[in-house]
């Protein structure tokens, strides 16, 4: 009995060791290596046990999260569970940080800070912290094609409750009526219809792969001379945009918010697009004007809109875009998702550990572009 007790114990043994491995193994990572650069050299014949030591300073993450990051890269101290006024202690020895816990007063108090970590793909914030750019010594690294299947699936949703009329019949299963919608818009389907998918990136293939999905000819701009997937039919530039538009029945904006971007969507862009066509826009409110889209929509040259972002934002009781009939509203939430926050789990981790290793990084912003 004691022999079989013991050969037991190894077995369990053996497989919780060989579970824990496998948990240990490195993962593809999620990102791009396109802009990749370094941003604490370590020279490659320096022993791991032997790297110096890094700080990361961060907000709250999960604790598993951490432990993983700890594990990847031995030599980075991880502060975690910060806030920007909280930061400001640590800013002298941070080599690392989080953008949420970025100020001028956080960099001006940080000499030592050479990379920047942002938990979303939009970097319009800190384009706007000028000490920021002025120090190109900073890797600013996103989270691109982190949040890409959840956007796109919101976008979707939010798509199929103006084309299907389900807000109306929501309102009539409250009131446990079994009849047809008495809404004006008349229920279509998408199949046959044109998708233009406006920033062909991470979020915007998202989008495009589901178009394709629902049989729907999928046109975008990208400005990146990138390989597109096949399903989507003409990639055009930006400045092929207006080109473009008047074939669309249904626009999906996708762009990163730049100086290039910013109300790309005016009542010249407007005045182009398909007479009933539908925007969704998943990006940053700011590529939209407001005033134009409000006309465009009484106007009848647009069926609906669907917004998760809106300018301003959040958006106020009492503003007129509350009150349009066909626009859909969500509070930026469209990134929201159990698989969000694993795909930026593993980007995190793999990001931490180049960190400690002075390898390139993953998802580097071009600070001159925005993206």
């Amino acid at each position: 009995m004691r022999n079989a007790t013991i050969r037991c114990a190894i077995v369990v043994g053996c497989i919780a060791t060989f579970l824990i491995g496998v948990a240990r193994q490195p993962v593809e990572p999620i990102g791009s290596t396109r802009n990749s650069r370094v941003a604490y050299p370590i020279p490659a014949e320096v022993q791991a046990s032997a790297r110096p030591k890094l700080t990361l300073l961060t907000g709250t993450l999960p604790a598993t999260t951490l432990e993983e990051m700890r594990f990847a890269a031995p030599n980075v101290t991880i502060v975690d569970g910060l806030n920007r006024q909280t930061a400001l202690a640590h800013a002298a020895t941070a080599h690392a940080a989080d953008a949420r816990l970025l100020t001028p007063e956080f960099l001006a108090a940080a000499p030592n800070l050479v990379w920047v970590v942002s938990p979303s793909a939009g970097v319009d914030r800190l384009m706007g912290i000028k000490s920021l750019a002025d120090r190109d010594t900073i890797v600013v690294t996103n989270s691109r094609a982190v949040h890409g299947p959840a956007i796109a699936d919101h976008a979707f949703a939010m798509l199929l409750t103006l084309t299907r009329n389900l807000r109306e019949y929501n309102a009539l299963q409250q009131k446990q009526r079994w009849e047809d919608a008495e809404g004006d818009i008349r229920p279509s389907a998408l199949q046959g219809k044109t998708m233009l998918v406006v920033g062909l990136g991470g979020i915007g293939s998202e989008v495009a792969k589901r178009a394709n999905g629902f049989d729907m000819r999928v046109i975008a701009t990208r400005r990146s001379d990138a390989s597109s997937p096949e399903f989507v039919k003409k990639v055009g530039k930006p400045e092929d945009l207006l080109g473009l538009l008047p074939e669309a029945d249904v626009v999906a904006i996708c762009v990163p918010l730049t100086a290039e971007t910013e109300k790309m969507f005016d009542a010249r862009a407007f005045g182009v697009m398909k007479p009933g066509a539908i925007l969704i826009n998943v990006a940053r409110g700011r590529v939209v004007e407001t005033t134009a889209l409000l006309e465009a929509l009484r106007g009848g040259r647009l069926a609906g809109a669907c917004l998760d972002v809106t300018d301003p934002e959040p958006l106020p009781a009492g503003h007129p875009l509350w009150k349009e009939p066909h626009v859909i509203i969500t509070p930026h939430v469209s990134a929201d998702a159990d698989l969000t926050q694993d795909r930026f789990r593993l980007l995190i981790i793999e990001n931490v550990r180049r960190f400690g290793a002075g390898e390139p990084l993953l998802n580097v912003v071009d600070m001159q572009t925005g993206y």
